[in-house]
């Protein structure tokens, strides 16, 4: 049976606006906690529980920790997603657990909140996996760049609320600070919870048990086996693993640095602490601004192009953040440094997602995320363990801190320009609506 040419076409799917805003406040939750626990004060946690000399080291190493356990369960989680009928109660758990967990950070001995945050760490991982796979529910091939962006451009408004509650109460209450910030996460989620609605799993299948693990591990094994039947997919992935190599190191260790540089340059560790802030507030705003940007390009010039923009913006702020450490240039210079990494971090997140999107088979959304989630987290993995390996051979052996993690920002260079060059075949795919 032949359709005819005059049949109309299928009516355009209407999607409410509070369904999009509700998404985009997760966005905002969702930062809260990677800036306020994983960002700022952790870190400084770890720095006051081991020392300078050994912060890097120790955080870096527990943060790849929890990347490694998300690592090896992100692809199957996303498949299991493809058998539910529906993603958000995936959603649901994994921030309710998260919220849990932040609560609890500091509030124990230095081993027991050493796991609190490691699970903590993992669950929101998890759970930036399901959330990605939402965007195609509230967005369309039109305007998927300007949602994402959207989404990373209020996202980074949660920042201000993390920095904000060290700024009102001070940073020597830690464990209050992490409650705090568990707090603002669930309250901001919920909405997105209540109003985002899916279309649904036509062909649900079971979720749990070991059948299902071996089906869904099998089923991804071959994706990556036949990478072919999905043009630019792997290599795609390849490349993603060296510039969020990178991008999440230094998002990670910039208040460390901040710090470091700030005492080099004469100043105690409070007032370290202080400038620390008000750099990342300029990241911050930086970042909304960012992002608002680099998602209208997206869909004017596609993800590809926009995302090599970002690509040599990168490389552009790395070599210059690195020189401020290594020459020990006055601290104020970060001002800079940080408002053009926000830039770039709003343009990685507003390109990137749509980018993986145009690769992504329709019935395989959930999968496909998983292992663009995946790759992040193995990145998130490498990365810390490079900066790790890298202060021990500098700082950990006499060199000054913040010339030794100039040193470190030297290698995230080299990490942005291999993927640049992987890259550079990837074209962009035909995206699902």
């Amino acid at each position: 049976m032949t359709t005819s040419p005059l049949a109309a076409p299928a009516p355009a799917r209407a999607i409410p606006r509070r369904a999009v805003a509700s998404w985009v406040l997760y966005d905002l939750a969702n930062t809260i906690f990677s800036m306020g626990v994983v960002s700022l004060y952790f870190s400084l946690w770890v720095r006051e529980q081991v020392g300078a000399e050994r912060a890097d080291a120790v955080y870096g190493v527990v943060t790849a920790i929890s990347m490694g356990i998300i690592f090896v369960i992100s692809p199957l989680l996303g498949a299991m997603t493809d058998r539910a009928a529906r993603r958000m109660p995936f959603l649901i758990w994994s921030t309710v657990l998260c919220v849990l967990l932040t609560a609890l950070i500091g509030r124990g001995g230095y081993l027991f909140t050493m796991v609190a945050f490691v699970l903590a760490n993992a669950t929101y991982q998890a759970g930036l996996q399901f959330y990605d796979a939402l965007l195609i529910e509230v967005s369309t091939p039109e305007n998927r760049g300007r949602i994402s962006g959207l989404g990373v451009a209020i996202g980074y408004l949660g920042s201000y609320f993390a920095v904000a509650i060290g700024l009102i109460f001070g940073t020597d209450d830690k464990p209050f600070l992490f409650t705090a910030i568990a707090g603002a996460f669930l309250l901001c989620a919920l909405p997105c919870f209540v109003f985002v609605k899916e279309r649904g799993n036509p062909n649900p299948r079971p979720v749990f048990g070991w059948r299902v693990v071996r089906e869904s591990t099998a089923e991804t094994l071959a994706t990556l086996r036949d990478g072919g039947r999905y043009p630019g997919l792997l290599r795609f992935l390849v490349g993603r693993v060296f510039y969020t190599d990178a991008i999440n190191t230094v998002i990670s260790i910039m208040t460390l640095y901040t710090v470091n540089v700030a005492i080099a340059s004469g100043l105690e560790q409070k007032a370290g602490e202080g400038k620390a802030q008000l750099i990342m507030l300029a990241a911050i705003s930086a970042a909304v601004a960012g992002g608002f940007a680099w998602g209208w390009l997206v869909d004017r010039i596609g993800p590809k192009r926009t995302l090599s923009m970002v690509l040599w913006l990168w490389v552009i702020t790395f070599g210059c953040a690195a020189a401020i450490g290594l020459f020990t240039l006055p601290v104020d210079s970060l001002f800079v440094i940080g408002a053009l990494a926000g830039i770039g971090m709003g343009g990685i997140w507003a390109a990137d997602r749509p980018y993986m999107l145009r690769l992504t088979p329709p019935d395989r959304i959930g999968e496909f995320c998983g292992l663009y989630g995946m790759v992040g987290r193995f990145s998130a993995i490498t990365g810390p363990l490079i900066w790790a390996i890298v202060a021990k051979l500098t700082i950990e052996r006499g060199m000054p801190a913040a010339q030794g993690q100039g040193v470190g920002i030297l290698v995230l260079v080299v990490l942005v320009f291999i993927s640049i060059g992987i890259l550079a075949p990837v074209q962009d795919g035909h995206e699902p609506g």
